[in-house]
């Protein structure tokens, strides 16, 4: 008997209706079926619905139905659990899943016998810290993040510019002017990353990227980073910031708080059942063999 953990993405009937339909296969089978508490996708009788904190825990694989953002909810949940991820495609890009709908049961059958094949990821480590008291003593830093694309720290309206100071490893780099600041990892190169500017890189690369977000100043260029590098961004800005990590709004930041963004000794395990190289899923996703 295997432990599988269903994520779904909840505003489209179709993925709903099929992860039912597959948990009732997976019951059926002897298998154990576990979903969030926050998705309302099994009938009476089927599934066991667990919080979020310990939704990881005993599993063998999480089946993910939907599009990107459902991988991307999977890996919050894991966490560094290290559980694999098997991506069903309901959406429209479906950068980072792997198979069809027609072809989960069988991709489900090969993952319990062991055939298949682990594609690592980077993930980022996104911590904050809220302004020194007035002793001089910040307080402790919240729970860790995990970003398998990327984090966000951007002005919370559109009547002025985000000051942020930015340090390497706590060494002052410059202070950006600008409408937000992205760090990404080489997975998110693709996503927000790229629409801003930034470069797109292989994901068989490790480093982390910062690419600003329609810059106030000479300066725009996006800076590819080691991953040994620690960023450290300050919130200049008196009228504060907002932080989000892969397209989840996490706080609001005020004046001198602190994110800090680094390379996660964990990495995201997403199944796969053969070598895909990049530049096929590039042409592919992004309607390049047409041109």
């Amino acid at each position: 008997m295997a432990a599988i953990g269903l994520i779904v993405h909840q505003g489209r009937p179709e993925p709903a209706a099929a992860a039912r339909e597959l948990a009732a296969w997976l019951t059926g089978s002897g298998h154990q079926v576990c979903t969030p508490q926050d998705q309302q996708i099994t009938a009476s009788g089927l599934g066991t619905q667990v919080s979020g904190e310990s939704f990881a825990e005993g599993l063998d694989v999480v089946v993910t139905l939907g599009g990107d953002g459902s991988i991307l909810r999977a890996v919050e949940l894991i966490g560094d659990s290290g559980v694999p991820i098997l991506g069903v495609n309901f959406g429209r890009m479906g950068y980072l899943t792997e198979v069809a709908p027609a072809d989960v049961r069988a991709a489900i059958d090969r993952v319990l016998c062991g055939d298949y094949l682990i594609d690592e990821r980077m993930l980022l480590v996104v911590e904050f810290w809220r302004s020194a008291s007035p002793d001089g003593v910040a307080g402790e830093p919240p729970l860790k993040h995990f970003a398998l694309n990327e984090a966000l720290v951007e002005r919370p309206a559109a009547s002025y510019a985000l000051r942020l100071g930015v340090s390497f490893n706590g060494e002052k780099f410059t202070n950006y002017v600008v409408d937000g600041l992205i760090v990404a990892t080489p997975t998110g190169s693709t996503a927000y990353s790229m629409s801003a500017g930034g470069p797109v890189v292989d994901p068989a690369h490790h480093a982390l990227l910062v690419t600003p977000v329609s810059p106030h100043m000479l300066f725009n260029r996006s800076l590819v980073l080691p991953t040994d590098t620690t960023l450290q961004l300050e919130v200049l800005s008196h009228m504060g910031a907002v932080l989000s990590v892969d397209g989840r709004c996490l706080t609001t930041l005020e004046q001198h708080d602190v994110v800090t963004c680094s390379a996660s000794e964990h990495r995201a395990r997403l199944v796969t059942f053969g070598s895909k190289r990049f530049h096929q899923v590039l042409k592919t996703k992004f309607g390049l063999n047409d041109r």
